[in-house]
């Protein structure tokens, strides 16, 4: 989720969803690589397997183009919708289009030549901001601004979930080597996999993650009388707030902790309800409620529907067990980084009751 989303929206995904079923981002994975590139997430679950092959140098490169590295030579790989697309093996000057790119990027010891601003925000993501500070901003989320691309002299761009063929038409112009990386129904840690081998960086992505596995056990089972709770995870929208399915990333992150989700909950898929009427409020309670918002209009909402006694009916309202948490965090598609936030937000609630 990198935007938020109306009911048509998300009913537009769906569909977009239907058609890329077959998770494209694992793609990512098998494409060509060379210099140091590891095929070991091939063996991994829900990745498919492919060797590895080197892809020649360019040398049509255009003089003096961010792309023409004739030292560090050409690596081809397939993206999330399964276009080939040759990129420098060693990229120097990377540009993130969707906040999950920047997390992953980052988390991989990176730093980026140009971002944009974070999800509902005019401005970078506020937990990634010490990590960013300096670095252009070229536009907000899968909205980049085309001049502040350029001059960011891209030689690869990681476009999240993009799918304007019209902007992606641009953007290739501006650099061939420019990637989607997300497919719909691609979880976060395929879609960083798919990073880690589009930087060249697998290796380090397969690591970054088991210890992001080893963490989400370790802080649940540091929960006490909250292990194993259900809890809900809710985004409340203008119109009314919306669950998450098990499959998005904040709910992940609290099932790798060992915890569980209400049984009104407790359904697949990656992304979150239509707003739901005060009538059927109930669907959001559990053990604990975690709630955020993403615009001004939804905090306005959740503030104005606490005093209704639909909302104070919650069990965990009665039990003073409601956190308010960042959307612009639990409500993304997720990365290292942000997974890092989910834990320290669960663990600061539930380990201290």
């Amino acid at each position: 989720m990198s935007t938020p989303q109306s009911p048509l929206h998300l009913a537009r995904r769906r569909a977009v969803q239907a058609v890329a079923a077959t998770g494209a981002a694992t793609l990512l994975l098998v494409g060509c690589g060379s210099s140091g590139s590891s095929d070991k997430a091939s063996s991994d679950k829900g990745s498919p397997s492919a060797a590895a092959t080197t892809a020649a140098a360019s040398t049509a490169a255009a003089a003096g183009s961010p792309a023409a590295d004739a030292a560090g030579g050409k690596r081809t790989v397939k993206d999330a919708t399964g276009t080939a697309v040759e990129i420098p093996a060693e990229p120097k000057r990377i540009v993130t289009l969707t906040q999950e790119d920047l997390d992953a990027v980052l988390a991989l010891g990176l730093k980026p030549a140009g971002i944009t601003n974070g999800q509902g925000l005019n401005e970078p993501p506020a937990y990634l901001k010490d990590k960013v500070q300096g670095i252009p901003v070229v536009g907000n989320l899968l909205q980049p601004v085309m001049d502040k691309v350029i001059a960011a002299k891209p030689d690869l761009i990681l476009a999240g979930d993009m799918q304007d063929q019209q902007v992606l038409k641009q953007l290739r112009e501006i650099t061939p080597a420019t990637v989607v990386t997300m497919a719909p129904t691609d979880d976060w840690k395929l879609s960083f996999r798919g990073i880690g081998n589009a930087v060249n960086k697998l290796d380090a992505a397969n690591k970054v993650i088991a210890d992001y596995d080893a963490k989400a056990a370790k802080a649940g089972g540091e929960l006490g009388e909250n292990k194993g709770k259900a809890v809900s995870i809710v985004r409340w929208n203008p119109t009314g707030p919306s669950w998450m399915e098990k499959k998005q990333f904040a709910s992940g992150v609290a099932l790798d902790m060992g915890l569980t989700r209400p049984q009104a909950q407790d359904k697949d898929g990656n992304a979150h309800t239509p707003a739901l009427s005060l009538e059927k409020i109930n669907e959001i309670d559990g053990d604990w409620l975690f709630l955020s918002t993403l615009t001004d209009d939804g905090k306005a909402a959740l503030k104005d529907v606490q005093s209704k006694p639909a909302y104070q009916g919650l069990g965990a309202v009665k039990n003073n067990h409601t956190v308010t948490v960042d959307g612009s965090v639990w409500s993304t598609r997720g990365g290292p980084l942000a997974a890092d936030v989910v834990i320290g937000d669960i663990s600061k609630a539930l380990a201290a009751k």
